[in-house]
């Protein structure tokens, strides 16, 4: 099997551990195991407790039943059976896309987004067509575009909402019509949503409680701050579920047992974490805006809600280029725009912490007047 390299991981792996100014990420600064465990008031008393009388085997192969119980509560009508553990969202794509693409199959896929998304699809031989976001409609795709691309042998289509790096939400009426589009031809859709809104969350809608044909993806990395845990999910329906578990055996076995602990006590205390993560991302937004409205060379479609957003720049040179001066010279790191296949300029991570976000902005504005 010959796969493209993911761009943006490519980039990372290179370039992360040599900043000291990281804005690139697009995680909600991340939680430290001290301020995990005293999310519930034991500061960890409770937790390892109940770790300390585990035995250290495999545990449970599919996610605890505790763990199934948490995640089903993030939807209105998920069955905790069809619920699978995974390795992050990354995994939760891969046995997605390996259970429902075959060779030939037609794909639809939003473009440009999360690589994998398209790329996958394609290396595992089926012919995908993109959707196109369009910068136009506010980084949203032409639900008319959509209609014509579709064909009675339609597999699948594929949708990342919220956008990675874009930040960009599809509105429920949106989501309504790609769910009537798919459903014309028996297509499923596929919907990675590791980016949870934390404004207007009363008009967000899973595509898991619209369309019964939909794998919905997530995990615990981005919204709720925790990536080293490594834990995501699956939902699907039961059928779709019970081919995902032969693919889990070749690719997983199982979580572990201190990572399924650590998802549920992350899950259970969600709420503390979304109020801390919404102060964030919303004080952090308003930090952003006002440098992008000071700065000439900077213009944003602003994100909504969720962590993840991308800066264009107005420079004359390449945006790879521009990035690797301001990491060499400033030590600063963004992801070039045509790492995700975007126009000129990076994803920016605004929900770094505060000073560090400050401190990445002022040496950015100092690069860019060098263009003055």
């Amino acid at each position: 099997m010959n796969i493209a390299t993911i761009g943006v991981e490519e980039w990372l792996n290179v370039h992360e551990k040599s900043a000291t100014v990281d804005i690139a990420q697009s995680t909600i600064a991340s939680l430290t195991m001290d301020e995990i465990l005293r999310l519930d008031g034991t500061d960890g008393a409770g937790f390892y407790e109940q770790l300390g009388c585990e035995k250290m085997n495999y545990g449970w192969i599919e996610g605890s039943p505790e763990f199934k119980d948490e995640v089903a509560g993030l939807y209105e009508n998920v069955e905790p059976d069809n619920i699978l553990q995974t390795n992050g969202a990354t995994g939760a794509n891969l046995l997605a896309l390996m259970t429902l693409v075959e060779p030939g199959d037609h794909v639809i896929a939003e473009y440009p987004t999360y690589q994998p998304l398209y790329e996958i699809p394609r290396t595992l031989g089926a012919e995908v067509e993109y959707w196109h976001i369009r910068e136009d409609l506010g980084w949203q795709p032409d639900i008319a575009e959509l209609e014509r691309l579709i064909r009675p042998d339609t597999k699948l289509i594929c949708i990342n909402n919220a956008s990675n790096p874009l930040g960009t939400v599809l509105p429920r009426e949106t989501l309504e019509r790609i769910v009537e589009i798919a459903r014309s031809v028996g297509a499923y859709v596929l919907s990675d949503e590791v980016y949870l809104p934390l404004e207007d969350t009363e008009s967000f809608v899973s595509m898991a409680d619209l369309y019964d044909r939909a794998v919905v993806t997530n995990s615990i990395s981005k919204t709720y701050s925790v990536p080293a845990a490594r834990i995501g999910w699956t939902v699907s329906n039961a059928e779709v579920a019970d081919r995902i578990r032969t693919y889990r055996d070749y690719t997983l076995i199982c979580g572990g047992i201190f990572n399924d602990a650590l998802a549920v006590h992350v899950l259970r205390n969600r709420a503390r974490i979304l109020e801390r993560n919404r102060s964030i991302v919303l004080g952090n937004r308003a930090i952003a805006q006002a440098w992008v409205d000071s700065e000439p060379r900077v213009r944003w479609v602003a994100p909504k809600g969720v962590s993840t957003s991308y800066i264009q720049f107005d420079i004359p040179m390449d945006d790879e280029e521009f990035c690797l001066k301001l990491l060499h010279e400033r030590g600063v790191l963004l992801v070039p725009g045509g790492r995700f296949e975007l126009p000129c300029g990076a994803r920016l991570g605004y929900c770094a912490p505060e000073q560090t976000l400050r401190e990445g902005l002022v040496r950015l504005s100092e690069a860019l007047r060098e263009f003055d």
